[in-house]
């Protein structure tokens, strides 16, 4: 079995923790480097069911793409619920290591892996500079609602589900994605003369611009549910450098819905 140290040296090889932005906070969060490591869940949260779901599998270690402690802490005390993931990890004796930004740029990264579950075929990225976000083309061209039906079958359901803005009826043949908040690069979609966009967390304002723009069709997902394929693309990639050194590690994908979200309702009265 290999120590810890060993896995996230593997890791950090996959997403090296210098090409994370500057205010991010990836790395290990706790854990002995020279514990052993059998078993590896992957998830999308640090939360406290992510870690029951651990302690239940039996992990030695948790990778998670969203950091525990994004904007630094002074305390890791019980009463707190971050402190208690802390506490518990600690006791059960696992690991967690957080892949954030630098899984976003990496090649392959969380907009590859998006566009996988997508069924596209990737022909660069978004943003070149960063390796940010990816420029995609479907095999045949579909309407603009049926781009979103397919982002509604293949990607993991969620409260909010799937919001379009745009032409139902618009063709779509050329894709961006980009997994996790996206209206921040309008400007690069634009630029890339795609007939459509997919991301996640688009704010009112934004869109409003940005449809008033182009007739460019956005597509709204879910946070999670746009980077969870990410988990199990993470968990190939850790399978395949298992295979290889001889690690004979298990490695699972949670299918635990973190999605902050938990219902959906559609208001039938006009607005006041």
């Amino acid at each position: 079995m290999p120590r810890l140290s060993e896995v996230i040296a593997a890791l950090d090889a996959l997403w090296p923790p210098e090409r994370a932005e500057q205010w991010d906070a990836v790395g290990t969060v706790c854990g002995d480097p020279d514990a052993e490591v059998t078993r590896v869940l992957f998830a999308v949260d640090p939360v406290q069911e992510i870690v029951d779901e651990a302690i239940a599998l039996g992990a030695d270690l948790i990778v998670t793409h969203h950091p525990l402690y994004l904007r630094g802490t002074t305390t890791v005390a019980a009463s707190h619920f971050k402190g208690r993931v802390v506490h518990t990890l600690i006791k059960q004796d696992i690991a967690l290591h957080v892949a954030h930004t630098n899984a976003d740029t990496a090649d392959p990264g969380v907009s590859d892996a998006l566009a996988g579950a997508l069924g596209l075929r990737v022909t660069g990225p978004l943003v070149p500079e960063n390796n940010l976000g990816r420029i995609c083309e479907l095999d045949r061209p579909e309407t603009l609602a049926e781009f979103a039906a397919r982002a509604a079958k293949r990607l993991p359901a969620t409260a909010q589900g799937i919001r379009v803005a745009g032409d139902p009826r618009a063709s779509v043949r050329r894709v961006a994605v980009s997994g996790g908040s996206g209206d921040s690069l309008f400007d690069a979609v634009r630029a890339a003369g795609v007939d459509a966009f997919l991301t996640a967390d688009l704010r009112h304002h934004p869109v409003s611009e940005a449809t008033q723009h182009a007739p460019i069709g956005l597509v709204d997902a879910a946070h999670w549910a746009t980077e969870w394929p990410w988990c199990e693309q993470a968990a190939a990639q850790l399978d395949e450098i298992s295979d290889r050194h001889g690690w004979d590690l298990r490695v699972h994908v949670s299918k635990t819905v973190t999605d902050p979200w938990s219902s959906h309702h559609t208001s039938p009265g006009a607005p006041n």
